[in-house]
């Protein structure tokens, strides 16, 4: 089968798309015929050694896929070949064929395509976690998503308005705003000139958001934490614009909270609640209050553009690779 495969940690661009071995259903696992495997940031960090987490050479990246199983191991009894499912499999998903944890499956809904299943897990996953356990998003608060216009920006400010908040959706470009308007944004922001901070306090009588969903890092988190109104939330989502040092004095003084968001670690350790949040993700999806918003796929054999695009930040939504 051919696979993206890193051997060493190196540039996205010194891995390559190579003919491999095929995967073996070992016990307690399945094979899965990949159809399509959704792109994300940890996916650029990975080849490189840049993520906590550091998988034996060979591996590919890839942690999102949908696709058929094709082959069943030993002990797996509530699956069969044939079913199409969605997986969680940390890496090895940009791959024509990967082996998947049956624990890990999920099936994919009559109302979701292959590219839908891929792009879907770890964003909304990641978002709707991020929202209702750990930031407590109530029905007329408002939200203020950085990032808006990437692939987990898309998904909060979806989320956002079906949980009824007011959305305040900010990017770093127009084209990146109107994909926020198009998808629901009460508001929009441009925080292109630096000043994020001003802007959201304009819009909210001088108060500041309620929960902020920071995708972003940098000085762009120091601006939101000028900016969270009394007894808010700052979702700490991800960095890649620099791990910003926490100015703990603002924190005492907005009375907020700055709340930490590893959906990864919630998945396995409260497996139950995980999956009630994608039962009621994926009604919400048949209802289509949710679509996700891929704005670009790939082939395999354009694996290295694709995790570019998220690397380089030229990506919009969601990205993926259809096999």
């Amino acid at each position: 089968m051919k696979a993206y495969v890193c051997r060493e940690f190196g540039p996205v661009d010194s891995h390559k798309v190579e003919e491999i071995e095929d995967p073996r259903a070992e016990p307690g696992m399945v094979v899965v015929d990949v159809k399509a495997a959704g792109v994300s940031f940890p996916d650029v960090l990975i080849v490189q050694g840049k993520y906590q987490f550091q998988p034996p050479f060979p591996f590919s990246p890839g942690g999102e896929i949908a696709g058929v199983i094709s082959e069943i191991g030993e002990g797996v009894d509530n699956w069969k070949v044939g079913d199409r499912v969605i997986a969680m499999v940390g890496n090895g998903g940009i791959a024509e064929k990967t082996s998947a944890f049956a624990t890990t499956l999920m099936p994919l809904p009559e109302s979701m395509d292959f590219k839908d299943g891929a792009a879907f897990p770890l964003n909304y996953g990641t978002t709707y976690y991020a929202l209702k356990q750990r930031g407590e998003l109530k029905k007329g608060e408002t939200l203020l998503v950085t990032g808006a216009g990437g692939g987990v920006g898309t998904t909060a400010i979806e989320i956002g308005k079906a949980m009824g908040a007011r959305v305040i959706a900010a990017a770093s470009n127009q084209e990146k705003l109107d994909i926020a308007k198009r998808l629901g944004a009460d508001e929009v922001v441009n925080y292109g000139d630096g000043e994020l901070k001003e802007k959201v306090k304009e819009l909210t009588d001088g108060l500041g958001a309620d929960v902020i969903y920071d995708a972003v890092g940098g000085d762009i988190f120091l601006q939101c934490m000028r900016c969270v109104n009394w007894k808010g939330r700052v979702l700490v989502i991800g960095f890649p614009a620099g791990i910003p040092k926490v100015p703990t004095n603002l924190a005492l003084l907005k009375g907020c909270s700055i709340v930490g968001v590893f959906w990864g670690s919630f998945t396995g350790r409260e497996p139950e609640e995980n999956a009630k949040n994608f039962e009621e993700l994926f009604a919400l999806h048949a209802e289509g209050k949710l679509k996700p918003e891929i704005t670009k796929s790939y082939s395999l054999d354009e694996a290295v553009e694709a995790i570019k695009s998220l690397e380089d930040r030229t990506a919009t939504g969601k990205v993926v690779i259809e096999i």
